[in-house]
């Protein structure tokens, strides 16, 4: 069984043209089961399974979500999808993540096109999918659940609350993706926690960004993509000492 956080739930929605439930039941790889409300995994895990209707707006979401381009094929049965499997099982840790990337892989294995996650608004190709939870490390699973969200001033994450940390935000500037990118590898690496105070280092051991915690987005508040852990400020070392 996976550890978890009880304050996070990820739910997970996969798009798949199937004509009949039985299709779907007939495909799921071996070990694992669906009851009435839950899909069983081979170690036991029960994770919440609710079959959703179409509706006239899923599919251009989907599209437009994808980290990476999902094939034709894919985005084929998301275009004529005739259910949406929603996923939704304990979150907050790397091993209730991978638990979900399982669950959701068993659903496209059985003709799901691909998963759109409501913790980050990330969507994700089938063959996609299905390569991250095939690898499992800090590296797919971060890739797999977190988001960039850029604004006008700041860029921040959403989505590291499944991985079980707080999101992060800079201050908009040069090479602001790539740095969040390192930063968000190096806490999802899960190896030093960080919190209020901490300094984080180049790769060379220089100080880079100094971390604060700072409040939360009230856009998100209430939903699926509001992060009970909270927020990190990183704030560049050489923006205070300029400002200093």
């Amino acid at each position: 069984m996976a550890s978890t956080n009880d304050s996070v739930q990820t739910t997970l929605r996969i798009p798949g043209a199937w004509s009949h439930p039985r299709e779907l039941l007939a495909r799921l790889p071996a070990g694992f089961k669906l009851t009435a409300e839950s899909l069983v995994l081979p170690d036991g895990s029960a994770i919440e399974f609710v079959p959703i209707s179409p509706d006239e707006q899923f599919a251009e979401i989907f599209k437009s979500s994808c980290r990476r381009p999902a094939t034709d094929e894919e985005l084929a049965i998301v275009s004529r999808y005739t259910a949406n499997i929603a996923l939704s099982g304990p979150g907050g840790s790397l091993d209730a993540a991978r638990t979900m990337m399982q669950a959701g892989a068993s659903i496209i294995r059985a003709g799901g096109a691909g998963v759109f996650i409501d913790n980050s608004g990330l969507a994700h190709g089938g063959g996609d999918w299905i390569a991250m939870a095939d690898d499992g490390s800090a590296d797919a699973l971060s890739f797999a659940f977190v988001s960039i969200v850029r604004g006008e001033r700041e860029i921040g994450t959403m989505g590291m609350h499944v991985l079980g940390f707080p999101d992060l935000v800079m201050r908009r500037a040069a090479g602001d993706a790539e740095a969040i990118v390192d930063v968000i590898r190096y806490v999802a690496a899960g190896e030093k926690p960080i919190g209020d105070g901490h300094v984080l280092a180049d790769g060379r051991g220089m100080p880079r960004f100094r971390v604060a915690t700072t409040s939360g987005d009230e856009l998100t508040a209430r939903s699926p993509m509001d992060n009970p852990l909270g927020r990190l400020r990183l704030t560049s070392v050489k923006e205070i000492v300029e400002n200093n």
